[in-house]
């Protein structure tokens, strides 16, 4: 399991995460009220301005004040080694 963080102390599983987007669209504005309508939507921005919205497997919408490249970033930093010993495993199985 990696954890990622999005800011301020927040931390996320980062296998949970299906996008990381920007919040200025119509659409992701609509997502994201809908969200708060239903109670999904988790606030991590500390009372900044909200600069990416991850939206998870389970449904749920996390608003960040973090720019979308900077948790895409760490996301991707934690995930690689992860992926690399993957494939260097599977490998090992195959020979």
């Amino acid at each position: 399991m990696q954890l990622v963080n999005i800011g301020f102390g927040n931390i996320i599983v980062a296998n949970k995460i299906v996008a990381i987007v920007s919040p200025e669209s119509a659409p992701i504005k609509r997502m994201v009220q809908e969200a708060k309508d239903t109670k999904t939507a988790i606030d991590a921005t500390c009372g900044r301005r909200t600069r990416a919205v991850l939206i998870m497997d389970s449904g749920h919408i996390i608003l960040s004040a973090v720019q979308p490249e900077t948790v895409a970033g760490r996301v991707d930093k934690d995930i690689t080694p992860q992926i690399q010993q993957e494939d260097t495993q599977n490998r090992d199985n195959v020979k």
